[in-house]
């Protein structure tokens, strides 16, 4: 039997206007709070259990079904916050009548969804492409820049081998500069030592990281640098990579342009910046097993980030193992 929002227990309504009116929550979330209150009303409706005397038990075995029912850990989360949230107002509530009433009058004693957990999460591992698609893409890329000779696949080259070379989140790539500002009211968020082959970029939390870039990506963004500066927008911008307008380029541009060449290039994936980033992270760690190095690279501020990496590089082995030893074969024969 599924109540309508209607139905619900005053109790239920009145905690859902005090969040409206006192802490202004939006209207999605207020829905989302109705709902899962809703269903913990329908639980204690089924079960035949007075709201106000529900027990840690019954908030556990509620939980069970909302897996088994097929809700994701989030959303059991999720529900399990909002009747904690409704049952503490009720204990808060309840206690702030008896102080007036100068005695124990209230229905609750304790908090029926405290230590009461959600299952875990699964952590969605980072998808990245293989050495040999992640090369392919590349290729591809610099196969259209030297066939088009145009600037957009000139710089499109440039920026792809730039991403797998050096693992840049998107963001960081595209502040980088030709070269760092010296002046302090426009401060270069990233640039390029060209001597050095190296990169400066600007990460998460306003941290500076910079980072070695390969040979062969040098080449590429050489040949964009020749171009950029030869063209009539050079002057109007620092950016490295200028849009065919000569402005600082977009994120959604580099998206677009990303996905379609992978597209021409075979990939049978949508391939988008992030994945370049994923893409490194796990070939450099699948060649040098040094996680420090990949952590430094990356930018994370702590190593269990960057862990993540490892479970990629055991599927990759895994994979390995099973097309290639005798034993794997046989016992899935």
């Amino acid at each position: 039997m599924k109540l309508p929002a209607t139905d619900l227990h005053p109790l239920v309504q009145e905690y859902l206007h005090e969040l409206h009116v006192l802490r202004q929550l939006s209207p999605h979330t207020l829905k989302a709070y109705g709902m899962d209150l809703g269903d913990l009303q329908n639980f204690a409706l089924e079960d035949s259990i007075d709201l106000l005397k529900v027990s840690n038990g019954h908030v556990r075995r509620w939980a069970g079904r909302l897996h088994s029912k097929g809700k994701s850990s989030r959303s059991i989360a999720r529900a399990l916050s909002a009747w904690r949230g409704w049952y503490h107002w009720l204990t808060e509530k309840d206690a702030r009548r008896d102080a007036r009433a100068g005695k124990v009058t209230g229905n609750l004693v304790a908090n029926p969804v405290d230590d009461v957990k959600a299952p875990k999460r699964l952590k969605s591992l980072p998808k990245a492409l293989s050495v040999e698609q992640a090369l392919s893409l590349v290729s591809q890329a610099v196969k259209e820049a030297e066939e088009k000779k145009d600037l957009e696949s000139i710089r499109d080259a440039a920026i792809i081998d730039l991403l797998y070379s050096s693992g840049l989140r998107l963001s960081e790539l595209l502040g980088i500069d030709v070269m760092q500002s010296k002046d302090r009211q426009q401060e270069s968020a990233g640039w390029l030592d060209w001597d050095a082959a190296e990169v400066t970029v600007l990460g998460k939390g306003g941290k500076r990281r910079s980072v070695p870039v390969g040979a062969p990506a040098m080449q590429s963004l050489n040949i964009w640098r020749e171009i950029r500066n030869s063209s009539s927008y050079a002057q109007q911008s620092n950016a490295l990579f200028l849009s065919a307008t000569g402005k600082r380029l977009s994120p959604r541009t580099v998206q677009a342009r990303l996905r379609t060449l992978a597209m021409r290039a075979g990939l049978p994936t949508h391939v988008h910046p992030h994945m370049m980033r994923h893409s490194f992270a796990s070939h450099v760690l699948q060649s040098s097993q040094d996680l420090r190095a990949v952590q430094e690279m990356l930018g994370h501020a702590s190593i269990s980030s960057t862990q993540i990496y490892t479970s990629l590089d055991f599927q990759h082995l895994a994979q390995a193992y099973d097309k290639a030893h005798p034993r794997a074969k046989a016992g899935k024969a």
